[in-house]
């Protein structure tokens, strides 16, 4: 680490947050998916464009943090959507709306009151 320079890798800050999003937002569907495979996609191409050695690079370790989180919305997102096909096939789409629907109507009248 003493051997840093103050030069930058380009994009290691927007694939950190790419990857930040896509842990955050898993939540709709997996759907997030896409901020995952796109900080995995910025990162490599990042990492391929180097000049120097990696480690000589200031801002290595948010690259290096992006991948690691990037990995983890990835691993979320193909479980939620996983289970999300899974519901839908199993249940259908006709069975999970109107339960939805059942309960938003519960929901309105309990708070009406």
């Amino acid at each position: 680490m003493q051997n840093q320079t103050d030069n930058k890798i380009s994009g290691a800050g927007t694939v950190y947050w790419s990857a930040v999003l896509s842990c955050t937002l898993f939540i709709f569907g997996g759907f997030a998916i896409v901020f995952s495979l796109l900080s995995l996609f910025l990162a490599r191409n990042a990492k391929k464009s180097l000049s120097l050695p990696y480690e000589q690079y200031a801002n290595s370790s948010t690259l290096t943090k992006g991948k690691i989180i990037a990995y983890i919305g990835l691993v979320l997102n193909v479980a939620i959507l996983g289970v999300t096909i899974w519901t839908l096939t199993t249940i259908g789409w006709d069975a999970w709306s109107d339960e939805f629907v059942r309960r938003w109507n519960e929901g309105l009248e309990k708070h009406s009151r």
